[in-house]
């Protein structure tokens, strides 16, 4: 069976429960400028793009001149509902139990780096991975620079790494890196749309996430 010496997490809908909120502040900000409001399938669909890119996905009519002004209202309605954000339920034990069998834990994510810094901050988590990732820092996903510079800093194999993700941008990204996935099924895009991408693995619940990876990564040696 193949062992995967390190996994890499996706953030918003994989990690931390914050697909709503994200999909409700670029609806609330297209209200504010008058602009056309997306449906929440859309809006959740860009989750985990580069912001601006999402941004100009989820509300084609935006301008450049808007755009200044939408990412002031989006991150006022994002921030009025930040601090009530939480992880899913499970996934800290869960990456706990992985840290503790030295599985080596690192993240990429389409969130900025000031708003991941942030985030670990709030959740106390910013000791637990060994490398990250932002948007604002490399390409943005799908394109696989993110983890193909995070292979670089980590000194693995995309085949001794599993990326866990839950749209079809990671699922898309890690293939084209060379990296097996996990799709989850409980964020942003629904199994239909993530089946589509062809994951390695898919599954529906932190549960199911946890039984499946801890039986994939290498167990430490015991002396």
């Amino acid at each position: 069976m193949k062992r995967y010496e390190a996994v890499i997490f996706d953030w918003d809908g994989t990690v931390m429960d914050s697909t709503h909120s994200i999909t409700t502040a670029i609806q609330l900000a297209s209200g504010d400028l008058g602009l056309p409001v997306p449906s929440t399938a859309i809006a959740s669909w860009v989750i985990g793009l580069s912001l601006e890119s999402a941004l100009y996905r989820a509300v084609p009519e935006l301008t450049a001149e808007q755009m200044p002004l939408f990412l002031e209202r989006y991150r006022h309605h994002f921030f009025q509902r930040d601090p009530h954000i939480k992880l899913f339920d499970g996934i800290l034990d869960f990456m706990t139990e992985l840290k503790n069998q030295d599985v080596i834990l690192a993240v990429a994510t389409g969130k900025s780096r000031e708003g991941l810094t942030r985030t670990l901050g709030n959740v106390h988590l910013s000791d637990f991975f060994t490398a990250t990732r932002c948007a604002d820092e490399t390409q943005s996903k799908p394109h696989p620079q993110m983890l193909y510079e995070l292979l670089d800093e980590l000194s693995l194999d995309a085949s001794d790494v599993l990326m866990i993700g839950d749209t079809t941008h990671d699922i898309y990204m890690a293939e084209t890196a060379g990296l097996d996935s996990v799709a989850v099924t409980y964020g942003a895009h629904d199994p239909d749309t993530l089946h589509k991408a062809k994951p390695t693995y898919m599954v529906h619940q932190v549960p199911e996430l946890r039984e499946l990876v801890l039986g994939l990564v290498k167990r430490p040696l015991v002396s």
